[in-house]
């Protein structure tokens, strides 16, 4: 009895697990399109026809990304809308570029883990652990190294070196999702109520106020 209550209880757990990421293709590729006509839906997208399949299907540059902006960082996201053939495979990835003192501010990615590998430059990088502990892990990145944040954290990228950095993010989803968290509570539209707010952050509302007036940059 108790052998069979375990067994149940290993499947249940890799049943959970499982679902949680993308599902598995069951075809070689299924390319997106947009045209809801002449495709299949499949996983989200419409799929063309595969003996159409072309190399361009399956390829996207990415160029340097341009931080002029008040967050000194900017992400270039390479996921299945740059590349339709990623539809369905269950990965895709993001350069990211920062200035001197760069940010990539806390955010989230809700459908994905991200593992992050440092091109040039120095990067403070870290997560936090959900409740009840809430827990910072932190590390100081170069040339080289590379970072894992567990999927559905806020983490965070900060460029500490003395010019400028780069790096690449490996993502477990072909659409991971990212919610930036001072522009999701703060910036958005309509407005989460004041009241809410000045509860959870146990501010005055004067603050709530202004920081509902910035304007909360998007460096995606």
């Amino acid at each position: 009895m108790k052998a069979g209550f375990l067994i149940l209880a290993a499947l249940l757990a890799l049943t959970s697990s499982s679902s949680a990421f993308d599902p598995s293709p069951l075809q070689d590729f299924c390319v997106a399109i947009n045209d809801s006509k002449s495709g299949v839906f499949v996983n989200g997208m419409f799929c063309k026809d595969p003996t159409r399949a072309t190399p361009n299907d399956f390829f996207f540059s990415v160029k340097e990304g341009n931080t002029s902006n008040p967050l000194g960082s900017k992400v270039t996201p390479v996921a299945v809308t740059e590349i339709p053939g990623l539809n369905t495979l269950g990965i895709s990835l993001a350069r990211i570029d920062f200035a001197r003192k760069g940010l990539n501010p806390p955010h989230s990615h809700p459908r994905g883990t991200e593992i992050l590998i440092v091109l040039e430059g120095t990067l403070y990088v870290g997560f936090v652990t959900s409740n009840p502990e809430n827990r910072l892990i932190t590390k100081v990145l170069n040339k080289g190294d590379v970072f894992v944040f567990p999927i559905g954290l806020i983490h965070f990228q900060l460029n500490v070196g003395y010019g400028n950095a780069a790096a690449i993010a490996g993502l477990s989803s072909q659409n991971p999702g990212v919610t930036t968290i001072a522009n999701a509570v703060f910036g958005s539209d309509p407005s989460i109520s004041s009241q809410v707010l000045t509860k959870a952050f146990q501010v005055d509302k004067n603050v709530v106020d202004y920081l509902q007036k910035q304007f909360w940059w998007d460096n995606n």
